[in-house]
């Protein structure tokens, strides 16, 4: 864990931290050809950790995105119809670096780098229980881009308490708010 986060998946790689193993592993090869190995590797460990985070929701999950546009940032929104986490570890494909991690309020996030900057996206699942109203409410704030925290929390919940329970790394309890008398 690093600044709080627990990284899934990461293609910012320091050849550094391979290169011990690759050479030992792949002594034939040259550094170039060892380096295209560790991002064929890790490219595999993507899938691996699909295959970990094949957890099916009861709902659907909303990605809301913070969006580094060539007009300046922006933010948005869609959903993940199939309602199962694995489907988080997809990007577009004009990301040129992905990393998918849960942070210390055991939010699933992912910072995307692209030619325009960066997006920022935020995986979370809508509560049971909350009416179709408050959905669409919640998305007219996201695309008005007025959606606080409080909005989005009211009508969603992490999904770190499932990607913790596979991995088995400690996140924070929530917090009930205080009632004052």
């Amino acid at each position: 864990m690093s600044n709080g986060r627990h990284i899934i998946w990461t293609d910012d790689l320091d050849y550094d931290d391979w290169k011990a193993d690759l050479e030992e592993q792949y002594p034939d090869l040259t550094d170039d050809e060892r380096m295209a190995m560790m991002y064929e590797l890790n490219g595999d460990y993507l899938e691996d950790e699909r295959t970990n985070l094949n957890i099916q929701l009861s709902r659907p999950i909303l990605v809301v995105g913070d969006l580094g546009l060539w007009h300046g940032r922006r933010m948005g929104y869609k959903e993940i119809s199939s309602g199962n986490i694995r489907d988080c570890l997809y990007s577009e494909r004009d990301i040129d670096s992905a990393t998918w991690y849960v942070d210390k309020n055991g939010d699933l996030r992912c910072d995307a780098v692209h030619h325009d900057g960066t997006n920022h996206y935020l995986y979370r699942t809508y509560k049971d229980g909350v009416s179709d109203t408050q959905i669409d409410n919640l998305k007219e704030k996201l695309y008005r881009g007025i959606a606080t925290r409080a909005d989005i929390t009211r009508v969603t919940r992490r999904l770190g308490d499932e990607i913790a329970h596979v991995y088995g790394f400690p996140i924070p309890r929530r917090q009930a708010p205080v009632q004052e008398r």
